[in-house]
């Protein structure tokens, strides 16, 4: 949150944005859109808010009644809640998963972040894999739409062109980022938790963990019944902002990169009755006219997105435009995102109906339920993913994951298990876009298939600490290793060329 020194006494400063662009080639690698798109980040004008009153009220002492014992319990059914209560509950794990909202999926679903970015590697390997994978393969047919795998790692210059313009190549080469139908991935998470025997409780939000002597036993909850508690061997702390480790007093970060978009927030829209293949061919084939009205946009509006494709051609997907200076863990402050969204919103869908090529007949469809935010906390982990190591391709010993680097010049990043480990809270864990690391290193981290990615292998450490009885900090990485293999995850050569049969002491 940004502070203005000079702000009125008894007032507080937020700014709002204002755009700038980042072309291709300016160096800023934030996101795939971004390098080979543009991107449009924000600094500007501050505006006065009222200060919050002093007083308090009291609360009385009461005892909360328990809703349910579980092995392991999953707080966030966003992409890592998902896929670390699948991954626990196919180890056997009694698991229960409690989400405020009524779907799964998160930010994938809920917040219309329906552009999956980079599964492969610029070689065009298939490196995020596990419950990702699976979660893709099993979407129908109709409900995603992405380069065929025979085009990965494309460097053709036509074939790359071709999928820059639907979201599926950077750099000049072709990757697997396909977009979904939000709706069908809802369903199929709530299927795959369901055949997982996973025990989902919807529309209850956590309020605050239960901690005794630096140990997690569970959260408390409130519902339409009222407050209750959820007790558990080992948490899986997925709510993206790191609300339990946070509240339970564990050290988290929260510096952020400015000049990036890590830090931004907004309220994803989609348009229907468009026609995409229209609006590409006048992108691509009238630069004059597409400049002009762009022109008009920003002069009517302001801030102004481009569209990007969605699962199908009538469809458009709009991921801004994004607001800086404001703290996704502000009820304010998200007030104020989803009031400026909307307008904003408003605003695209008059300027492309009136102006746009093929969006003549285009309706506001759907405004995201979910608020986009990208980064709040980041929990100060045993271990931490940093910038450094793009430049290095280290490769941690205890390796759980290998994320797609953000431009063809770094080489793979390995992720370890320690990003997943509070430094001194015991018996949860994080996992998601709050995980350890730098602020450089969340520009990706934060993406859907890195979170299911960490929440793949937060899962299977909860699934195994429960069983054994050891602390997820005690856990030899080798046996997370074996099990994230088994499971199909993608994990460095190196790391699986050292893995042996499992000894009877694990």
């Amino acid at each position: 949150m940004t502070r203005n020194k000079d702000a009125t006494p008894g007032y507080r400063m937020t700014r709002e944005s204002e755009i700038f662009r980042d072309p291709p080639g300016s160096g800023n690698y934030s996101s795939s859109i971004g390098a080979a798109q543009g991107i449009e980040l924000f600094s500007g004008s501050g505006r006065v808010r009222r200060a919050r009153p002093t007083k308090t009220v009291f609360e009385p002492a009461r005892q909360i009644p328990v809703f349910a014992e579980t092995d392991v319990l999953v707080v966030g059914g966003g992409p890592a809640g998902t896929a670390a209560a699948i991954a626990a509950a196919r180890l056997g794990a009694d698991v229960s998963l409690v989400e405020r909202y009524n779907h799964l999926g998160g930010l994938s679903t809920g917040g219309l972040v329906i552009w999956i970015d980079r599964m492969t590697d610029w070689s065009g390997r298939h490196i995020i894999r596990g419950l990702a994978d699976e979660l893709m393969e099993r979407l129908p047919k109709d409900a995603i739409q992405g380069p065929p795998r025979a085009a990965w790692g494309n460097r053709d210059a036509a074939t790359a062109a071709y999928w820059a313009q639907r979201t599926a190549a950077y750099h000049g080469i072709v990757t697997w980022s396909p977009t979904i139908d939000p709706e069908a991935l809802k369903t199929l998470s709530m299927r795959m938790t369901d055949e997982a025997k996973v025990r989902l409780l919807l529309h209850a939000w956590c309020t605050a963990p239960i901690v005794e002597n630096g140990v997690v036993q569970g959260a408390i909850f409130e519902s339409k019944e009222g407050r209750h508690a959820v007790l558990a061997k080992i948490v899986v702390d997925t709510t993206g902002d790191a609300d339990l480790i946070a509240r339970a007093g564990a050290q988290c970060e929260s510096d952020v990169d400015a000049s990036d978009i890590h830090h931004c927030m907004n309220t994803v829209f989609l348009l229907g009755g468009v026609n995409m293949e229209r609006w590409l061919a006048f992108r691509r084939d009238e630069p004059e006219a597409f400049t002009a009205f762009m022109a008009l946009g920003r002069d009517r509006v302001k801030f102004f997105e481009k569209p990007f494709v969605s699962w199908r051609n009538d469809v458009a997907l709009f991921l801004g435009p994004r607001l800086a200076g404001y703290s996704a863990v502000d009820v304010e402050d998200l007030t104020t995102v989803e009031l400026r969204s909307r307008e904003l919103a408003v605003g695209h869908l008059e300027i492309y109906r009136s102006a746009a090529p093929g969006f003549t007949d285009a309706f506001l469809m759907l405004g995201a339920p979910q608020i986009g935010v990208r980064h709040s906390r980041r929990l100060a982990g045993v271990r931490k993913v940093t910038r450094q190591q793009w430049d290095t391709g280290h490769v941690w010993d205890d390796e759980i994951g290998v994320s797609t680097s953000l431009a063809p010049k770094f080489p793979n990043i390995s992720v370890p298990y320690g990003a997943l480990l509070p430094e001194r809270l015991d018996n949860i864990l994080g996992a998601g876009r709050h995980v350890a690391c730098d602020a450089s290193s969340h520009t990706f981290l934060r993406e859907i298939p890195q979170c299911w990615l960490t929440g793949q292998a937060a899962g299977v450490a909860a699934a195994v600490a429960a069983a054994t009885g050891k602390r997820p900090r005690d856990l030899l990485a080798s046996t997370i290793q074996r099990e994230l293999l088994r499971q199909g995850v993608y994990l460095s050569p190196e790391i699986e060329a050292t893995l042996q049969p499992a000894s009877a002491a694990e």
